[in-house]
């Protein structure tokens, strides 16, 4: 994946967004325990920056997925990473299918508001007893005249107490667990939709999670992306993009490469700085190296999906390598911090917490090793 100077324009755009509109306020955002999504979309929009591969009918750039790419990169420049995941929800998990296959009146109603940034909106898959499991979700919506009455509940979803709709899998029928699915946009000023008190996490503490209940919601059949029992199909498309997305899981692991040289050379012990310990610079030449070759993992499952490829086995590969290395890294650099890593406002402290979801979230690190494993035929599809 090659960046153009139109490429290098638009990560300015985005980089100078983040330095004044973000990070200012992320220390804040983190203790608060919520970042106020309504303002902060409603600014990225302005710019262009929530629907840079939608389409320009609905009010996007209309480039190809490469920006899309480069802005999830340039992303991981944002202190704190639940900042960055509320956005990421936004861009990359509950808007893609929607953005492919849905009718254009819903695209109308629910996607320019998202790209303009005057909606908030979430993705709700994962249920209690069927996280990474979406075949065996349990949400069912049956048929009423022309509407959908949906009842169940989901789990740890991101920008819940916020959202204004949400892209929601459900079980629209009795047939087999890949063809009885269909996503529904669900508004949640709706009777019958609920949300929790926000849950309180070990990382991502920026980010407002919480559970939802649908107790009969009625929502018109129009509100269904693409066809009735399509559903898992999209969500795996849908999925690519959410795991492409992870590559902005690596410029925070660069960051804390480069804040752990500065420290350690600082840093003395024994009458030398711990950087002149050829163990310490040797192993962060090692991470370094993992970042590069992670990065150009995800590059070239950019470059196929730009293709019209399915990027299932890549994007699995580059989201189980990066979330592996987001342990290394931050257990590596938090341990020659000392003792100032293990406190809670150090910024290597938050990456070791916040970066633990990202082998759990979009699928766990034992998810993607079961369908690299399928890609190369040592298991059944």
């Amino acid at each position: 994946m090659k960046l153009s100077e139109q490429h290098h324009a638009l990560q300015g755009t985005l980089r100078s967004f983040i330095r004044s509109e973000i990070n200012p306020h992320a220390d804040e955002w983190e203790k608060a325990g919520f970042t106020p999504m309504h303002g902060l979309m409603k600014k990225m929009g302005a710019l262009g920056l929530l629907g840079i591969d939608k389409p320009e009918a609905f009010g996007g750039l209309g480039l190809d997925y490469s920006f899309a790419m480069m802005a999830n990169e340039t992303l991981g420049e944002v202190d704190s990473a639940g900042v960055k995941l509320g956005i990421d929800v936004q861009t990359s998990m509950a808007t893609p299918a929607l953005a492919r296959f849905g009718s254009d009146d819903l695209c109308e109603e629910f996607l320019r508001p998202a790209i303009a940034g005057d909606s908030v909106c979430s993705i709700a898959v994962s249920e209690v007893s069927g996280g990474s499991d979406v075949a065996a979700i349990t949400t069912k919506a049956r048929k009423d005249g022309n509407d959908y009455l949906v009842s169940g509940s989901k789990m740890w979803i991101t920008n819940a107490t916020q959202a204004d709709w949400i892209c929601l899998l459900v079980n629209t029928s009795d047939d087999g667990p890949h063809r009885n699915k269909s996503l529904l946009i669900v508004p949640t000023n709706l009777p019958g939709f609920s949300v929790s008190s926000k849950l309180e996490k070990l990382g991502m503490r920026s980010s407002d999670t919480a559970q939802i209940f649908l107790d009969e919601v009625r929502i018109p059949q129009r509100h269904r992306i693409g066809e009735e029992g399509m559903g898992f199909s999209y969500q795996m498309q849908q999925f690519q993009e959410e795991r492409l997305s992870c590559i902005s899981n690596l410029r925070p692991l660069e960051i804390a490469i480069e804040r752990t040289i500065e420290y350690c050379r600082e840093r003395h012990v024994f009458g030398k700085p711990v950087l002149d310990n050829q163990v310490v610079h040797f192993r962060l030449a090692e991470l370094q190296t993992e970042i590069e070759a992670t990065r150009a993992l995800f590059y070239r499952a950019a470059d196929a999906y730009i293709d019209g490829n399915d990027v299932t086995q890549l994007a699995s590969m580059a989201k189980l390598k990066v979330g592996r290395l987001s342990r290394e890294v931050a257990d590596a650099c938090l341990q020659y911090w000392g003792g100032q890593g293990f406190m809670w406002d150090n910024p290597i402290s938050r990456l070791y917490r916040d970066g633990r979801l990202v082998s759990i979230g979009g699928g766990t690190d034992e998810i993607m090793l079961n369908i690299i494993a399928k890609g190369m035929g040592t298991l059944p599809r």
